[in-house]
């Protein structure tokens, strides 16, 4: 590698990532080809990263430092009868409305419905969380804490549509599907150890730093990493990688990083030349934290495992030809909680009370805003295209739930995006709920969402239809 990626400045990575987004793409048309003529695909890339003074999350103190910038990438795909956009972006959370708005501006960007979008984000912890609809309950009460930059948000959906209309202008043809998959080695763990005194210890994403926790079994993980390369002959055009586990190193100061996760993608893109696009799974109850004592040398340490596994998964893959993509959407309600602490009214005066730490605050306007669409279902989504299965959730779901998907299709590659619509928080099994800890107890809707989740699920990643 000519250069380590911390020592580019914002301007040249920026240069060079949108030089490496069009990679592989020749100018082709942007409507589809209504002949059904094969898939055809281009990648794109734009700047998310937030400005300077904004407040940062968790501890919503001003920004002070751009480590990395934080980019939304991802794949325009057009099998001639629809056209259909994934993306991830490098933020912690995206939620209600805003989410919305990023789609709607994406599918026109695209010429297609916005049902045919589905935006994710990665979920590093050094990164934004982003709800327009809390800032704007926020502005309902006096002094309200800082929280969020509008502009900011308008600023990065426009950036996003059109990286998204000039992808949409240079669609090349696809003509192999290659699927790949390999064991990760030392990233992931359980956040959550059952001990046979039936004593559950949690296990944050620097849980490394306890030598008791770092010696508790690794726990239920999913540890393949999964890759879906599109591709033209022998030629990738990009690369979709799926992995289970929070993906932070470290969080807390004021600065943004796409840490080693991001670190890793874009080592890879350089490397290959190839566009990169990277999906955190069901990793709700999944940290780093066994292998992580938050130094800079275990994030390294973590960025090479990651990499290596995603060089190994891009090694394995065997392709087929490219079909017709299906594209499956379901609406979903979960049950929002009401328990102690949840209530509106509780919420309502934690939000206001000004002796109140400010992420507390901006924490309760999260969970007053999903109170407040509680009539507006969640979307989900599912790609097909010949045995691949792309899974598309809202929040932070446990792993468990990726794994029932696996289990579901098992002659099938079924690869799980977590972390779309943010509002919930939290997905977690009845099992969780009834150990406790902080999953269950930090989630905004009710042990009853299992058995609701698993069925959408099956739903989605049913039978396809001829």
């Amino acid at each position: 590698m000519a250069r380590e990626l911390g020592s580019l400045n914002r301007r040249e990575f920026c240069k060079a990532a949108a030089a490496l987004a069009a990679l592989g793409s020749a100018a082709q048309g942007g409507q589809p080809d209504k002949t059904g003529s094969g898939l055809k695909v281009a990648a794109f890339r734009s700047d998310a990263t937030p400005p300077l003074g904004m407040p940062i999350y968790p501890s919503y103190r001003p920004l002070e430092k751009i480590e990395h910038p934080l980019l939304a990438k991802g794949v325009v795909l057009d099998d001639g009868r629809q056209r259909c956009v994934l993306c991830a972006v490098d933020w912690c959370i995206l939620s209600n409305s805003t989410r919305d708005d990023l789609r709607r501006k994406a599918a026109e960007a695209a010429d297609t419905d916005v049902s045919r979008v589905t935006i994710h984000v990665v979920h590093q912890h050094s990164a934004p969380a982003v709800d327009a609809d809390a800032q704007r309950v926020l502005e309902t009460i006096e002094n309200p804490p800082p929280y969020l930059d509008l502009r900011f948000v308008a600023a990065v959906g426009d950036r996003l549509a059109a990286a998204v209309r000039e992808a949409a202008g240079r669609l090349q043809d696809a003509d192999r599907v290659g699927t790949g998959q390999a064991q990760v080695d030392r990233v992931a763990s359980s956040r959550r150890i059952v001990t046979a005194d039936g004593k559950l210890h949690g296990r944050n994403s620097a849980g490394g730093r306890n030598p008791a926790l770092a010696a508790l079994p690794e726990g239920l993980i999913d540890p393949l990493l999964k890759t879906v390369t599109l591709a033209r002959g022998d030629k990738p055009l990009v690369r979709l990688h799926y992995y289970a586990t929070h993906p932070q190193s470290f969080y807390g100061d004021p600065r943004v990083s796409f840490d080693f996760v991001g670190l890793a993608r874009e080592q890879l893109e350089q490397d290959e030349g190839v566009p990169q696009v990277y999906f955190t799974g069901c990793g709700g109850d999944v940290a780093a934290g066994k292998y992580n004592d938050g130094t800079p040398r275990a994030r390294d340490e973590l960025r090479g495992r990651l990499l290596a596994g995603m060089k190994a998964a891009a090694a394995a893959t065997r392709f087929e030809p490219a079909g017709s993509v299906q594209w499956r959407t379901l609406p979903l309600a979960l049950p929002v909680k009401t328990s102690r602490g949840f209530s509106l009214p509780e919420l309502r005066a934690k939000m206001a009370d000004a002796k109140e730490l400010p992420h507390l605050r901006i924490l309760a306007a999260r969970r007053i805003a999903f109170h407040q669409r509680i009539e507006r279902p969640l979307e989900l989504s599912a790609l097909h295209c010949g045995r691949v299965r792309l899974l598309h959730l809202p929040g932070e779901p446990m792993v468990a739930f990726q794994l029932y998907a696996q289990q579901f299709r098992p002659d099938d590659f079924v690869a799980v995006a977590g972390y779309g619509d943010g509002c919930t928080n939290y997905i977690c099994t009845e099992q969780a709920f009834q150990e406790g800890g902080y999953e269950p107890s930090a989630s905004t809707v009710g042990p009853q969402s299992e058995a609701l989740l698993k069925d959408a699920i099956r739903r989605l990643l049913g039978a396809d239809v001829a």
